[in-house]
């Protein structure tokens, strides 16, 4: 059981995004950010987000300052956190202080700092941390439904999430995207969040083992057809962990949520924003490299608000009702 004060949470938020900032602004400073990645434009250039690249404290300033809006929505949940404690609502899911409520609010804060030292430094660390960062969110939606359906505990749910982060971020530094074996963990934790979604919703012993498919029609929203996968199995051999929740799902879920209307905003928030990243690059016409309006900062302040709207979600869960006898 976590103790906290009801304000002790965002006063470390609060603080954190303080120290943040004043060590960004510090280094930049008195340092510089030397040595940019070798796949990064040179100032003065169009960056790979269209943003023209500034000698300044940050090399895409739109781009990286978009990010403080993950920032203020992950403040925004420790302080509703925070109303709930004061409130003597019980410590439910993402309702109140419980592990897994202030796992998910650190991560949402976290994409902030992750995406903005990558668009601010354009140093290869700082797109190993912009990576991280986004891997760290997404594993929470997704390991938190296989917790409940594979009647894990939270202390199994913590470990085993903090050790596939810390293997994650040793193989991006070791081996670069992909890890080495051509496994994109974001991405793949976009389709198992939406097939252990579908099993939270309609777990049954057969659609248990059928729910890998659901696999397949999320990596076609994205692009990527069984033809496809298919015709390059060397590429695409991590199809084989869509069934992985059907290996872990072996009782229903307890507890039931609203999918209407936040989930699915969530989903409308995250696709348009996906939409919109497609036109933020230097080769599309509708890139102005001077502009103040940059679609990847749009992209960055529309997932942000996905990740509130996936947030009031997950806190929709209650316990199942009794079936009438």
């Amino acid at each position: 059981m976590i103790e906290f004060s009801s304000s002790r949470p965002l006063i470390i938020g609060v603080w954190a995004s303080l120290v943040f900032f004043g060590g960004y602004f510090a280094v930049a400073h008195f340092v510089g950010w030397h040595n940019p990645a070798p796949w990064e434009s040179a100032i003065g250039e169009a960056s790979r987000w269209c943003e023209r690249v500034a000698p300044g404290a940050f090399r895409e300033p739109v781009n990286a300052l978009s990010n403080i809006g993950f920032m203020l929505g992950g403040l925004w949940m420790l302080w509703l956190l925070g109303r709930d404690e004061r409130a003597g609502l019980p410590r439910v899911g993402l309702q109140g202080f419980t592990s897994s409520s202030l796992v998910y609010a650190g991560a949402a804060w976290f994409l902030g700092p992750g995406s903005l030292m990558m668009h601010g430094t354009h140093a290869a660390w700082g797109g190993w941390l912009d990576n991280l960062s986004m891997v760290m969110y997404i594993l929470i939606p997704w390991m938190l439904n296989l917790s409940q359906m594979g009647r894990w505990s939270m202390s199994q749910f913590l470990w085993t999430y903090a050790a596939v982060v810390a293997l994650y971020a040793l193989l991006r530094g070791l081996y670069g995207w992909g890890l080495g074996m051509n496994l994109d963990l974001f991405g793949l934790s976009i389709a198992l969040w939406v097939i252990t979604e579908s099993l939270y919703r309609f777990w049954s012993p057969t659609f248990r083992w059928l729910s890998g498919v659901v696999g397949f029609i999320v990596a076609a929203v994205f692009g990527i057809t069984p033809l496809e996968m298919a015709a390059s199995p060397e590429k695409y051999w991590w199809v084989v962990l869509f069934w992985l929740p059907a290996l872990v799902a072996k009782e229903a879920p307890v507890r039931r949520r609203n999918y209407w209307p936040w989930f699915l905003l969530g989903v409308f928030f995250y696709l348009s924003a996906s939409a919109i990243w497609q036109t933020g690059k230097p080769d599309h016409p509708w890139c102005d490299p001077d502009s103040l309006i940059q679609a990847h900062g749009i992209w960055h302040l529309m997932t942000a608000v996905a990740t509130v709207c996936f947030f009031v979600f997950l806190r929709t869960e209650r316990e199942k009702e009794p079936l009438a006898t």
